[in-house]
């Protein structure tokens, strides 16, 4: 599959990019914003690398795409707008391209406690309505989705394994970022995560074990 990756150049969609770009049956097509970002995304193995914004028109990118991954964020030093623009618009638009263009697969990478926003510490409510809201936007959708909801995400090495349910008690762990982009990939062609909310810490099982099993 030729696998568009929205948020190429943050610090998933990076690994994201690399994992897919490794696959010996994707190719990896990085949706950036700005050209000077091109050449990292070449480094990284992306065969095709596409120019867009969020918070602009860019259903360009969905054309001759198979599937998408979905890895953008406003990130936390930004205001309540562009969370707004970027965590929700950007994604629910992404969302109607991708059903537009006859997209195969798209995996969405969300935030665990999406779906109750109101439960978190107030000053993240707005981010994770706007997950919410994107989240629900996809369930309700043509799409073959996952949607994946990674805890506390950390710059540490990969550790390859992980705890992946449809409801975890547990939150108080945390995961790599590589190994989310792991999971996001690996989610593509694991038929048990179709039309599936997956939230995931790191844990104790093999991720291709951990995504076949989740209950």
């Amino acid at each position: 599959m030729k696998v568009l990756i929205i948020g190429a150049n943050g610090q998933v969609g990076r690994h994201a990019v690399r994992m897919v770009g490794l696959s010996t049956i994707h190719e990896a097509k990085a949706m950036i914003r700005d050209e000077d970002q091109r050449q990292a995304m070449e480094e990284l193995g992306a065969e095709e690398i596409v120019i867009g914004n969020l918070e602009e028109d860019f259903s360009h990118a969905f054309e001759n795409t198979d599937a998408v991954i979905f890895a953008a964020g406003s990130g936390p030093h930004t205001g309540k707008d562009k969370t707004v623009d970027v965590d929700k618009l950007g994604a629910i638009k992404s969302i109607e391209e991708a059903e537009k263009a006859g997209v195969q697969r798209y995996i969405m990478i969300s935030a665990l406690g999406a779906d109750h926003p109101e439960e978190g510490p107030e000053e993240l409510e707005h981010y994770m309505q706007a997950k919410k809201d994107a989240d629900d936007k996809l369930r309700n959708s043509s799409l073959n989705y996952t949607i994946l909801r990674p805890g506390k995400l950390v710059n540490e090495p990969a550790r390859g394994k992980i705890t992946a349910k449809t409801s975890l008690d547990n939150t108080d762990s945390d995961i790599p970022r590589e190994d989310v982009a792991a999971v996001a990939s690996a989610s593509l062609t694991i038929e048990e995560t179709n039309h599936s909310v997956i939230e995931i810490l790191s844990g104790d099982e093999a991720i291709g074990t951990a995504l076949k099993s989740f209950k």
